[in-house]
């Protein structure tokens, strides 16, 4: 696999991250660089792991995990999304929920990692190598993370407090598309 190839392939694995991300950016009312760091490594990290995982525990568990990959990836971004809906329509807090607790932030690298956990079941198959591979995964979605937060931060201070339902409705919709995918291809 060639570095445009897999540079391309990385970018399509952290369009989930990246629109996780924004949607966390619309949804506080400051994201401090530490937030940021946090977030990017943390999402960046997962698709390293992910992948890694997918790669040492080979193609038998890979096909049962990869059967079920679709639900669960579904099930943690609607949780996280209805939660955020719910608070949004809910009295306001003294302060707004923080999107960057590690609370939050694990269940969700999960979610948008899944994917990577399949395709590090066949990047052997496609010819990659091991290292140059998890670094692109890694580095791409670390780097697409913070692009998607100054999104998010840009839009909702432009809009305001009414963007938390709109992100809680992505992430739901992010689950659904992760779904309805797998579904339509049989996987």
């Amino acid at each position: 696999m060639n570095l445009p190839s897999l540079l391309l392939m990385s970018a399509g694995l952290a369009m989930d991250a990246t629109a996780v991300a924004a949607a966390c950016g619309c949804s506080t009312p400051r994201v401090r660089p530490l937030d940021a760091l946090k977030m990017s490594l943390i999402f960046g990290a997962f698709h390293v792991l992910m992948p890694l995982l997918g790669w040492a525990v080979g193609a038998r568990v890979g096909r049962w995990i990869q059967a079920y990959d679709h639900w669960v990836a579904f099930g943690v971004l609607a949780f996280l999304g209805g939660k955020m809906i719910r608070e949004a329509l809910g009295e306001p807090e003294e302060a707004p929920p923080d999107p960057f607790r590690l609370s939050l932030l694990l269940p969700m690298a999960v979610g948008i990692s899944l994917d990577a956990l399949a395709i590090g079941f066949t990047l052997p198959l496609l010819g990659a190598s091991l290292v140059p591979a998890l670094a692109a995964m890694g580095g791409v979605t670390a780097l697409f993370t913070l692009l998607g937060l100054a999104a998010g931060r840009r839009f909702g201070a432009l809009l305001g407090r009414r963007l938390d339902i709109a992100g809680g409705l992505v992430l739901i919709g992010i689950g659904l598309k992760i779904l309805i995918e797998h579904l339509q291809s049989g996987t």
